[in-house]
């Protein structure tokens, strides 16, 4: 990709070479291209910035489609736009029209800008929603999207293709359907798949090894063909009408079974009748459980959205052959200033950037790229895409219910935000806190005599618990007495804090108790914790600030104890923090209930990565601890020895009886349960 140089750093791309150093956006753009005589490079000129850099910029622009980023003083990326002519849009920044205050200030901070061009306005629309999505610049509209979508995934690698729900990269060959809103509705619908197409759901290793068929084939929910008690051509019927009932066609399947129905019982064939019978009516429970099934939508998502008290919330329906795969709401960060239609021109772009396009978008108000989107998201799947804003029949109905999902979605966040920053904003009085903490991390470790230890770290913010900032860390140290609490928060504080440290730097506190509503929306979730709670007393606290004292950071971090009271009595802890003496709280204090609910969080959290490790070292395999034994050795010794104490004890001819097994093999694995032997 070359590029013009501009003022203050900024560059001027042209996407005719693919080695850029700038890889994520190289990645983004390749084959987007199209090449332009760019004009002669500016000459280097000191202190430009804000309007009068943008200023500059525009003379140098073309009137041709792309996408452009602006940087701030420290090299952040503050917005992505993308234009249908760079030099119109860009020039609407330099002249100051129709800016909101948030616009002004990004503006006003805009210390240089890059560019790329596009051939379509299409191709920029889709560029600039991946970009947002990989940058997440502060100014942008964000989707706030830290959770996968599960899916139905059919195989395509094996002669009998398994029916399995999955979530995250599609590494394996097969036919994945969804979107499903929760994994509880793929389990729903996967259950009912099984009785109405009989499709295999164990693993391909747990196949071959079958010599009988399962209880699963004795209660008529597989067809059994680990066993060929289907033929293969028959087994692959099944899985084509499971991907054609998937793929939007379920009338024809089920008019297709009823038809074979009548055929049997015209044969007098009853037995066969009522196989036929059986799967149609789990096809009908398929559909009958998914709450809401308009006749007149086969395949559709239909988002509704409902702003009130600064916040916005968007409420998105799934329906997959004429069924509801469920629904999610979503709290994007946007300026409150914005209307609902502009929020949701910008949500959906960055919605769809990772996720299947329906036929069908239905909305509850008309967004102004609505054309060009449908014109975007078609060419990007390869169909035809409708984007509507219903008037009247069953789909206004439809997008009236999802917007009324939409606002009781709002009303609760809205309450539950409020109560959280009240909480933050009491816990900050309670312990004489200079600032209202952000990040609030709590510890606590888990352990059965020592055995199978795991730290536990939870994260809580102005939104609530942060899932997907948690940590455990399984204590590894073997210098530290089995039990020795204090010394296992040792180790969990110095490698949290060591890295830290590392990848992070000291923090920048830029949030005060005084801060602005847009202060605090502007600012990113940070990496550091302005608090971080510690299970337990004096002692505990002891080592925690020996340890932050070590690390240099003890005036960076709030450290506070939280022992538990009399008698282990909730309502009666007491807490320790640096320059006070340890106090209690008044039993019905919010701040109380507040922090309890923390600590119970990581108590929960510390509590299920400890049994989940116990539960991997219990069934733990010998096998898997001897060097060059992979999977499939480990399978052909189980199958021929039928048990890992079988193998141990097998003498050196034995185990190169087994295929695959070579001499060399048989030795490393006979001296592994031999190790007084050569």
């Amino acid at each position: 990709m070359n590029g013009t140089k501009l003022p203050d750093g900024g560059v001027l791309y042209d996407e005719t070479d693919e080695d850029d150093d700038d890889a994520p956006v190289s990645d983004v753009v390749e084959g987007l291209a199209a090449s332009i005589d760019w004009n002669e490079a500016l000459k280097n000129e000191s202190g430009l910035k804000g309007a009068d850099l943008i200023g500059e910029f525009v003379k140098h622009l073309p009137n041709a489609p792309g996408v452009y980023r602006m940087f701030n003083e420290a090299g952040d990326v503050m917005y992505v736009g993308k234009a249908r002519s760079l030099k119109k849009r860009v020039s609407n920044y330099a002249q100051g029209r129709l800016h909101s205050n948030r616009l002004t200030r990004m503006v006003r901070e805009t210390h240089h800008m890059e560019f790329v061009t596009t051939r379509t306005e299409t191709e920029a629309l889709l560029l600039e929603a991946n970009l947002i999505k990989r940058l997440r610049p502060r100014f942008n509209v964000l989707l706030r999207d830290d959770k996968s979508f599960p899916y139905i995934m059919i195989t395509g690698d094996h002669r009998a293709p398994a029916i399995f729900k999955h979530r995250g990269a599609r590494a394996r060959k097969g036919d994945y359907f969804g979107p499903f809103a929760s994994a509880a509705a793929v389990g729903r619908t996967i259950n009912s798949l099984q009785r109405a197409f009989l499709l295999r759901t164990c693993t391909d290793s747990v196949f071959e090894t079958r010599t009988r068929p399962c209880l699963l084939y004795q209660i008529k929910r597989c067809s059994g063909p680990c066993t060929h008690e289907i033929s293969d051509e028959g087994y692959a019927g099944l899985v084509g009408e499971a991907k054609d009932f998937l793929s939007g066609k379920s009338q024809n399947v089920k008019a297709s079974i009823a038809s074979q129905m009548t055929e049997a019982s015209e044969d007098l064939d009853f037995e066969r009748a009522a196989i036929y019978r059986d799967r149609l009516a789990a096809l009908s429970h398929v559909q009958s459980h998914q709450g809401i099934n308009p006749a007149g939508v086969e395949e559709a998502d239909i988002f509704a959205i409902h702003q009130e008290g600064g916040m916005s919330c968007i409420q998105v329906f799934f329906f997959r052959t004429g069924q509801n795969w469920g629904n999610r709401a979503y709290f994007p960060k946007a300026d409150p200033q914005m209307s609902g239609a502009e929020i949701l021109n910008a949500f959906l772009a960055q919605f769809y950037d990772d996720k299947p396009v329906p036929k069908q978008v239905l909305l509850s108000e008309t967004v102004e790229e609505q054309e060009l989107l449908a014109q975007a998201l078609g060419e990007k799947v390869g169909h035809k895409v409708t984007i509507s804003v219903p008037q009247r029949g069953e789909k206004k109905d439809l997008v009236d219910h999802v917007l009324a999902n939409a606002r009781e979605a709002h009303g609760r966040k809205l309450a539950e935000t409020s109560s959280q920053e009240r909480l933050l904003k009491g816990l900050a009085e309670t312990f004489a806190l200079s600032y209202v903490p952000r990040r609030i991390e709590i510890y606590d470790n888990s352990h059965i005599m020592g055995t199978n230890a795991v730290g536990g770290m939870v994260v809580a913010g102005p939104e609530g618990f942060v899932k997907n900032q948690y940590r455990k860390f399984n204590i590894k140290s073997t210098d530290i007495t089995p039990g020795d609490d204090f010394g296992m928060m040792k180790e969990v504080m110095t490698r949290r804090f060591s890295r830290l440290l590392k990848e992070e730097g000291l923090p920048n506190r830029t949030v005060s108790a005084e801060a602005t509503v847009d202060d605090i929306n502007d600012a990113a979730f940070p990496a550091w914790p302005d608090v971080i709670l510690i299970d337990g007393g004096q002692g505990q606290m002891t080592a925690v600030r020996a340890i932050l004292d070590e690390l240099g950071i003890r005036e960076v971090v709030t450290a506070i104890g939280v022992a538990k009271g009399v008698d282990r009595e909730a309502g009666r802890e007491r807490f320790f923090a640096d320059g006070k003496s340890d106090f209690s709280l008044p039993p019905r204090d919010p701040v109380l209930y507040f922090i309890q609910r923390m600590r119970d969080e990581a108590h929960r959290f510390a509590i299920g990565s400890h049994r989940a490790r116990r539960k991997k070292e219990m069934v733990k395999n010998p096998l898997d601890e001897i060097s060059g034994i992979g999977p499939g050795r480990k399978r052909k010794l189980l199958q021929h020895f039928g048990t890992a104490k079988a193998v141990s004890r097998a003498g050196l001819t034995d185990l190169m009886a087994v295929e695959g097994i070579s001499e060399a093999v048989a030795k490393q694995v006979y001296n592994h349960f031999h190790e007084n032997r050569a």
